[in-house]
């Protein structure tokens, strides 16, 4: 068993133990970071590996918040078909957009993607007679259950929730794990390191990057869906431009690039906000100074630096 997985095995014990460790505001705190988590490795795939900069995940979010939240209001569905509804109109939507944005390259690409960002919150607002817009509207707790053959799972409970968000973790993990070590992960990181290079050794660049996207959007996707089922709450502000900005912080924090990274930028940003705003209004204050530090001390993220300087064997 190599190294790099033995470590991320770790993690997850980890994680596991500290179900039955952390009091309830940090447990609460920590199934919320674990789905966060997933979008910001949905995010790095289209980043850190293929060097896409997206400024509209948020729209790959708000349709796996949407996609759940509002089948599971407007047709009783419950947990599982709810969440694969969200899953499949994320995938579905990061295909079309895809398809669209990919036609253009560097900054074009992030005006398009922020454009179409745009437009998805705007036509959120405007649908309110369905959606409530800003108000937003929250899940019937007696929807957000997993019927098995043998039992019914609560998720609003909140240890079901915990091990419910550990289990989407794992699974995301473990896949971008498998997928970045595989040769997709490297024909990704040669498009990223060189694009026209890739196209000479015979790879269609097209394709993959649109093979990225559709996969990145539904890692946006899961995590949206699994956000509206487990915490019962779907808004609008979860389109809004700053739900597209947060993964990029959380990735550039953490280490674009890296298997690991997106999770310890969102652990370490969801913190700092929590610290700061206790004590302050001005809590973006303090995390402006925390990126600028990060970026003189550590350019390349926690994890990246890291890899850099002492242990080049991780992923």
């Amino acid at each position: 068993m190599s190294r790099s997985l033995i470590l991320h095995l770790s993690v997850l014990v980890l994680l596991l133990a500290l179900h039955w460790l952390l009091p309830a505001y940090h447990h609460a705190s920590l199934a919320r970071i674990m789905v966060l988590a997933v979008f910001a490795m949905g995010y790095n795939i289209l980043f850190g590996y293929t060097g896409l900069l997206s400024l509209g995940h948020a729209m790959f979010f708000a349709a796996g918040l949407y996609g759940a939240g509002m089948s599971m209001a407007l047709m009783d569905l419950t947990a599982i078909p709810g969440f694969l509804a969200g899953l499949c109109f994320a995938l579905l939507l990061s295909l079309a957009v895809g398809a669209l944005a990919l036609r253009t390259a560097g900054v074009s690409f992030m005006i398009v993607t922020l454009m179409l960002s745009q437009a998805a919150h705007l036509l959120v607002l405007y649908l309110g007679q369905w959606t409530r817009g800003d108000e937003g509207f929250v899940i019937d707790g007696a929807l957000r259950a997993v019927n098995l053959p043998w039992a019914e799972i609560d998720l609003t409970g909140q240890d079901a929730r915990y091990l419910a968000a550990l289990g989407l973790f794992a699974l995301t993990l473990l896949a971008k794990l498998w997928l970045v070590g595989g040769r997709t992960g490297q024909v990704l990181t040669a498009i990223r390191e060189n694009e026209a290079r890739a196209v000479m050794l015979g790879y269609d660049a097209y394709r993959y990057k649109l093979w990225a996207m559709a996969l990145s959007g539904a890692f946006a996707g899961a995590a949206g869906a699994a956000y509206a089922i487990l915490f019962g709450s779907v808004g609008a502000s979860f389109a809004s431009i700053q739900y597209s900005i947060l993964p990029l912080l959380y990735v550039l924090l953490g280490g674009a690039g890296t298997v690991l990274g997106p999770f310890l930028g969102t652990l370490a940003m969801f913190y700092l906000i929590d610290i700061a705003s206790g004590l302050t209004g001005a809590y973006l204050l303090f995390v402006g100074i925390a990126l600028i530090v990060l970026v003189l001390a550590a350019p390349k993220g926690l994890l990246g630096s890291l890899r850099e300087r002492a242990a080049p064997w991780l992923p």
